[in-house]
């Protein structure tokens, strides 16, 4: 088996051939990486323009003390009107700085009267115009290429007239479950050894959670034919197969034979990692199949450690889920020779991350209520040793 941080590695490192993009409508791809750098095509603004409701003038003017109103400057307006000495222009938010005038001066600082403002707080040369270029200026890469769209990214490119955007696509998950004990939703129990399916659908919800799309396929029987006939159809529709069950050592594991005689490269299959440790690796061209574990726990565990970064590769994406520092509240026992990841409690308290253990459960890789509450991993290496309180550690945060 590997070491947990060469898996990563080969991951980060895997090579993509051909991404796949398409044109979305710009509101539409909310979510989606951008698959172009998007540069600025003009000057933002491209004249010296208002930035509050007053009065464009002449700096020196302000020392006459009044000044006569010579016209006024809706926003949109294309105004005439020069501002020439003693005189001032009412400008509006937004408008254009008249020619002439270098200072706009607030209507809260001026007095009215009849055709004439009383100056009643003077303000410094320029004040309150906005520059040419203030918020970008031609020729400046505003978005790079690889950068998640969210709100602010969609407000600056309508700003810039892009009605549709260049995107990577997002990469279809086929989500495949092994086990003839297994039981999808609603399905009727017939013996004490059928067990509820979750791993199809907690993989779905982290899919979706993740920027991927899920092609659920549910459930299929252990037995060899019905996997290569599952797995092979599933790998044509999608980008990554993720199955869960079947990778380690028993008689009715097929999936880790199925997926090298489909004619799969396997690119790693055993991990010393806690739990998970015969997770599968496999490519065929650009496209990806994991074989997780079977028990609840652990295929949840590996399916954010390697489905997660996988899904973002695929789109030129940043991996969302992040580590941070943080303290023991009580003490942690290390209980393998392994990369390990324990599911924990974490608070964040006067600007301080800690990290605890309330209700979390010691046992198998099956208990998958340990995911639940504020939830995070404690991760360690195969090298680190117990923790006493008060320890600093590395957690990993989903969000």
């Amino acid at each position: 088996m590997i070491h947990f941080d060469e898996s990563i590695e080969m991951i980060q490192n895997l090579e993509i051939n051909n991404y796949k993009t398409k044109k979305l409508y710009l509101v539409d791809a909310l979510g989606y990486v951008l698959a172009e750098d998007v540069v600025a095509d003009h000057n933002s603004p491209e004249f010296p323009t208002s930035a509050m409701d007053g009065y464009a003038i002449i700096h020196e003017d302000m020392t006459l003390g009044r000044l006569n109103i010579a016209s006024i400057n809706p926003a949109g307006s294309s105004l005439k009107e020069e501002v020439i000495g003693g005189t001032c222009i009412k400008t509006f938010t937004g408008s254009l700085m008249p020619k002439g005038a270098d200072t706009l001066i607030p209507i809260e600082n001026v007095e009215v009267d009849g055709d004439d403002i009383i100056i009643k707080e003077e303000v410094p040369q320029g004040f309150s115009v906005r520059e040419v270029g203030e918020n970008y200026s031609k020729g400046q890469l505003l978005i790079p290429k690889g950068t998640k769209i969210d709100f602010p990214q969609i407000g600056v490119m309508s700003s810039l007239n892009i009605a549709n955007v260049l995107v990577y696509e997002k990469p279809i998950v086929a989500i495949l479950s092994t086990g003839s004990e297994l039981l999808e939703l609603g399905e009727e129990q017939t013996n004490d050894a059928q067990i509820r399916s979750s791993n199809n659908y907690i993989l779905e919800a982290i899919v979706k959670k993740y920027d991927g799309i899920p092609m659920q396929l549910g459930c299929i029987k252990d037995d060899k034919a019905s996997i290569t006939k599952a797995v092979s159809g599933a790998l044509e529709k999608s980008d990554i197969v993720v199955t869960t069950g079947g990778v380690s050592v028993g008689d009715f594991d097929f999936v880790k034979d199925v997926i090298v005689e489909i004619g799969c490269d396997v690119v790693f299959k055993g991990v010393r990692v806690k739990p998970g440790q015969h997770i599968m690796l496999a490519r065929k061209g650009d496209k990806f199949i994991i074989g997780l574990p079977g028990f609840a726990y652990s295929s949840t565990v590996t399916a954010l450690l390697y489905v997660v970064p996988l899904i973002e590769k695929l789109q030129h994406g940043k991996c969302s889920l992040r580590k941070i520092k943080a303290k023991l509240k009580e003490p942690f026992i290390k209980r393998a020779k392994k990369a390990e990841f324990t599911a924990c409690n974490v608070s964040l308290m006067q600007g301080e991350y800690y990290v605890d253990f309330k209700g979390k459960k010691v046992g198998t890789s099956a208990i998958l209520t340990n995911m639940l509450d504020d939830v995070a991993l404690l991760v360690t290496s195969e090298d680190d040793s117990s923790k006493e309180t008060g320890d600093e550690v590395t957690v990993l945060l989903f969000d």
